[in-house]
C-alpha cells in the first residue's frame, strides 16, 4: 500500500531524490566509493558543496546580491545561540509566536537584552501579531517564519531599520518572498530541504563587518565563512541529498512553481477542515500555514474510528503536536496533491459515516 507521509519532520522527499541517494551510497559519481565514505576533501565532494551552496543563492534570488551560503551542523537550535553570538551587542528584538521563537529568546538573552516585541502565547500561538511597534537601536529583529507546532506562517514581514534575522527552517523553497530583506535566513533542512544533520544558513556579509569580538570558532560565523563551510568535517550526506532536492525543485520551475502546488494543496485541505462539521482548525485563518495544517476533531468520541481509517488508507505523521493536540497534516514541497487529496477523502468518508 503506497504510505502518504505528513510527517512534519524528518520529512518525506521526492522519490527521485530517495533513488539518487541511495545509489550515491552504494557507488558515488562511479568511484567505486560510497558518498558515506568519500573523504570530504575530495574533488567530488567540493563540487558537490560548491553547487549546493550557489543553487540555494539561485533559487532564493540572492546571486550577485553580497550573499554567502554555508552548510552547517546543530539544526535551528545552535543557529538560535549562533545569532545571537555574532550579531547581539546591545539588544535585540524578538517576536514569539511559538515553541521555536520562545528556545530562540530563552538561547538569545544568555548574550544580551532581549525585547520581545509582540507574542500571542495568550491564545497558545493561534496567530501572528500585528501592529506592534519595534524599538529603535536593536542591533536586529528575529522572526519565525511559520510555526510547525501551531500551523501559522507569517505573510507580511515588517519593515524595520535593523537586520531582520529569519528561522525558516519549516517553509524554506516553500513560496516566493523578496529574500532580500534579511540579513540571515536558517533553516534546519529536515522540514523541507533534505535529511536531518544539515542546517542551511544565508548570511548578507555586510551585517558582520561591524563585529569585533571573540566568539568560540564553532559558533563564529566569519570562520566559517572563511571555510567555505568546511572549518570541521561537514554533514555529506545532508548536504549532498540537499543539493539533490535543490536540483529537482530547479527542475520544477523553482520556488514559483511550487508555490502554485503548496497553495493548491492547502487551499483543498482547508475547504474540507471548513466545510466538514467534524473539524476544526487550529490557527486563526489569516494566518493559516500552507506547510502545516493544524485542526481537531469536534466529536473526540470519534478518534478511534477516525484514526483507524488513516492507517487503512497508508496516512503517516498526522499525530498533533502535544502542545496542540488534535492533528497535524504537513504539505512540504514533495507531498503530492494525490496524498492531500487520500487525507480530504478520509475526513470526508468519517462524515458521511458519523
Amino acid at each position: 500500500m503506497k504510505k502518504h507521509n505528513f510527517s512534519a519532520g524528518p520529512c518525506i522527499l521526492p522519490q527521485e531524490v530517495f533513488e539518487k541517494a541511495s545509489q550515491a551510497v552504494l557507488n558515488f559519481n562511479d568511484s567505486g566509493l560510497s558518498i558515506l565514505e568519500i573523504s570530504h576533501r575530495s574533488k567530488d565532494f567540493v563540487a558537490v558543496m560548491d553547487e549546493a551552496r550557489a543553487l540555494a543563492l539561485e533559487l532564493l534570488g540572492l546571486e550577485g546580491k553580497g550573499y554567502k551560503v554555508l552548510f552547517l551542523q546543530g539544526g535551528a537550535s545552535t543557529q538560535f545561540l549562533m545569532v545571537a553570538n555574532n550579531l547581539l551587542q546591545s539588544k535585540a528584538g524578538y517576536l514569539n509566536t511559538g515553541t521555536w521563537s520562545s528556545k530562540a529568546i530563552k538561547e538569545a538573552k544568555l548574550y544580551g537584552e532581549v525585547i520581545e516585541v509582540a507574542s500571542s502565547k495568550d491564545a497558545n500561538f493561534n496567530y501572528i501579531p500585528t501592529g506592534y511597534e519595534i524599538p529603535e537601536g536593536l542591533d536586529y529583529l528575529h522572526l519565525t517564519s511559520n510555526n510547525t507546532i501551531f500551523g501559522t506562517q507569517i505573510k507580511d514581514f515588517p519593515t524595520t531599520s535593523a537586520p531582520l534575522i529569519c528561522d525558516m527552517s519549516s517553509d524554506i523553497f516553500s513560496r516566493q518572498l523578496d529574500f532580500s530583506k534579511f540579513g540571515i535566513i536558517y533553516a534546519g533542512a529536515q522540514k523541507n530541504m533534505g535529511p536531518a544533520g544539515a542546517t542551511l544558513v544565508v548570511i548578507k556579509e555586510d551585517i558582520l563587518k561591524e563585529i569585533d569580538r571573540k566568539i568560540p570558532s564553532m559558533l563564529d560565523y566569519k570562520v566559517h565563512l572563511s571555510k567555505d563551510s568546511m572549518f570541521n568535517t561537514p554533514p555529506v550526506f545532508a548536504v549532498y541529498t540537499s543539493l539533490l532536492n535543490l536540483q529537482w525543485l530547479k527542475a520544477k520551475g523553482g520556488i514559483e512553481a511550487i508555490e502554485k502546488e503548496n497553495e493548491k494543496k492547502a487551499t483543498l485541505i482547508y475547504s474540507e477542515i471548513d466545510l466538514n462539521p467534524l473539524f476544526k482548525g487550529f490557527a486563526s485563518e489569516k494566518d493559516r500555514s500552507t506547510m502545516n495544517a493544524t485542526f481537531n476533531l469536534t466529536k473526540p468520541e470519534l478518534e478511534s474510528t477516525f484514526e483507524k481509517m488513516l492507517k487503512e488508507g497508508g496516512i503517516n505523521g498526522t499525530n498533533g503536536h502535544r502542545s496542540v493536540g488534535g492533528y497535524r497534516a504537513s504539505m512540504y514541497n514533495a507531498l503530492s496533491m494525490e496524498s492531500v487529496g487520500t487525507l480530504v477523502d478520509i475526513m470526508s468518508d468519517l462524515e458521511r459515516k458519523a
